[in-house]
């Protein structure tokens, strides 16, 4: 009788949830660190800078680093460069979320509709998606806030206008795949109705897609508003980046730090959120998560 023990079976590897695998992607946790500087800079900007952000508070074209008062120098008509930058953090972080938002109540329904249904409706609902991508989005952008004067809503409107038609290909194109499973056969026998369908079964299982491509969509919004109101058709009552970088531009060899703190603010915003969003695929892609 052999006295050799039985040889233990191999322990299985524990999966990491979503949120282990967001902060174990490098990039992810250097984007969420920038978006939450740019966040703290929005909600931090009437306490540090209470007075209007329009308002000269110095001599025109102090360097920065050179007075205490304006560290980061002042403009052409001697306003505060970092007051603008703490406020106009929060007009982007508006105009790029309520847009994004807007853009998915538009995009999400009219993708699971005709992706669920079908036939002549998924028809008319993708040439009618296709009449918008049609026009470029930032001149159909500049068309619409011109025609509604420039402001924060038809900033919003105009963004969120452009931007639904991919959320609505990308939600057709899940519900497509998903319209065979076996539990939505099984729901569709039990008698439950096409939205209690949709709002059950569908698109819950859809969300993943959905939100890597929401946080791109907030850094295109972002992308979208600095134009806008670099070609001066931003919200006249309130500074924005893409109107500070419109403004030095003139005076760019004269005054470089205009220009240049803005926009490279911008840059360092988008790139967070494209960071975060690869992050945010690379943990809810079960594929992927697999494979790690």
């Amino acid at each position: 009788m052999s006295n050799a023990l039985p040889l233990a079976a191999p322990a299985r590897p524990r999966r990491r949830g979503p949120l282990a695998a967001f902060l174990r992607h490098p990039g992810a946790v250097i984007g969420l660190v920038i978006l939450a500087l740019v966040v703290a800079a929005a909600l931090l900007a009437p306490v540090l800078y209470p007075t209007s952000p329009w308002r000269m508070v110095q001599r025109p074209f102090v360097p920065p680093f050179t007075l205490e008062r304006v560290p980061l120098g002042t403009d052409a008509l001697g306003r505060d460069i970092a007051a603008g930058l703490m406020h106009g953090a929060g007009v982007s972080l508006i105009v790029g979320l309520v847009s994004t938002l807007a853009a998915l109540l538009i995009g999400v329904p009219l993708g699971a509709l005709a992706g669920y249904l079908g036939g002549r409706v998924d028809d008319a609902l993708m040439r009618f998606t296709e009449l918008f991508q049609t026009v470029p989005s930032f001149a159909l952008a500049i068309v619409l806030v011109a025609i509604l004067q420039p402001s924060l809503s038809s900033m919003i409107l105009a963004i969120a206008l452009v931007s639904w038609p991919p959320v609505t290909r990308l939600v057709r194109g899940e519900v497509l795949s998903l319209r065979s499973r076996e539990y939505v056969q099984a729901a569709i026998v039990t008698g439950q109705t096409t939205f209690t369908i949709l709002r059950r079964e569908v698109l819950p299982n859809t969300l993943s897609p959905i939100v890597v491509l929401a946080s791109l969509m907030v850094a295109t919004a972002i992308l979208l508003e600095s134009s806008l109101s670099f070609l001066g058709l931003g919200d006249p009552n309130r500074m924005s980046w893409g109107f500070m970088v419109g403004a030095g531009r003139t005076v760019i060899r004269q005054a470089w730090w205009i220009t240049a703190f803005p926009g490279l603010v911008i840059l360092l915003t988008v790139l967070a959120l494209n960071l975060i969003g690869e992050g945010l695929n690379d943990a809810l892609n079960p594929r992927l998560s697999r494979e790690r």
